[in-house]
C-alpha cells in the first residue's frame, strides 16, 4: 500500500514538473542535445527504477497487462502530428511516418486490450504488439532526435505545451512501458 502512494506521489510529481517546464518554455533555451538526452535519460531511469528497485517492480508487476497496452492509445498523437505538418510546423520526416506509426500501434493497442481473446492468444497478440510499437517509438524519437541535432527550429512545435510533455514524460513512459511488457510476457511464458 506504501508503495502505491509513492509511486503514485512520484508520478504526480514528475507530471507536475514536464508541466513546469513546458509553461517556462525550457526546452526552447536548452542545447539541442539536451532534449533527446533528458528522453533518453528519463527512459533508462525508469528502467532502472524497474529492474532494480524491488517494490517499483511489484507495482508495476500488479497492474493488469492491458492497462499498460491501453497506455499506448495517448499514441493518438500522431493525429495531431499530422495536423502540425499540414500546417507546415513539422517536418515530414519526424510528422508523417511518426504520426501514421503512432496511430497504427494506438489502435493496435485497444485491439489487443480489448477484443475477447483467451489468455494464450492475448499473450501471443500482446507480443507481436509490443514489437510493432517499440519500434515505432524507437524510430520515431531518433528521427527526432537526428532532426534536432540538425536543425531544432524544425520540432520547435515539440518544445510548447502540450506536446513538451512528449520528451519530458509521455515517450519515456511509453519505452519504458514497452520493456515492462517484454518482462511480464517472457516470465508468463517461463512459468507457463
Amino acid at each position: 500500500m506504501l508503495t502505491q502512494v509513492v509511486v503514485r506521489l512520484a508520478f504526480w510529481l514528475w507530471f507536475a514538473t514536464a508541466v513546469a517546464v513546458g509553461r517556462v518554455s525550457l526546452l526552447q533555451r536548452l542545447p539541442p542535445p539536451a532534449i533527446p538526452g533528458i528522453l533518453f535519460g528519463l527512459t533508462a531511469l525508469l528502467l532502472y527504477g524497474y529492474f532494480r528497485v524491488a517494490a517499483l517492480r511489484a507495482w508495476a508487476d500488479a497492474l493488469d497487462l492491458r492497462a499498460l497496452v491501453l497506455l499506448h492509445v495517448t499514441r493518438f498523437v500522431g493525429i495531431y502530428f499530422l495536423v502540425l505538418y499540414g500546417r507546415g510546423e513539422l517536418p515530414h520526416d519526424f510528422a508523417v511516418p511518426g504520426g501514421i506509426g503512432d496511430i497504427v500501434v494506438a489502435t493496435l493497442a485497444l485491439v489487443v486490450a480489448l477484443a475477447p481473446l483467451g489468455p494464450p492468444l492475448r499473450s501471443r497478440a500482446i507480443s507481436i504488439w509490443n514489437v510493432i510499437g517499440l519500434v515505432d517509438i524507437l524510430l520515431v524519437a531518433f528521427t527526432a532526435a537526428r532532426l534536432n541535432l540538425s536543425d531544432p527550429s524544425q520540432l520547435r512545435a515539440l518544445t510548447h505545451l502540450p506536446l513538451s510533455l512528449l520528451p519530458t514524460f509521455l515517450v519515456p513512459l511509453i519505452i519504458a512501458s514497452h520493456f515492462v511488457i517484454f518482462n511480464r510476457l517472457a516470465r508468463a511464458s517461463a512459468v507457463g
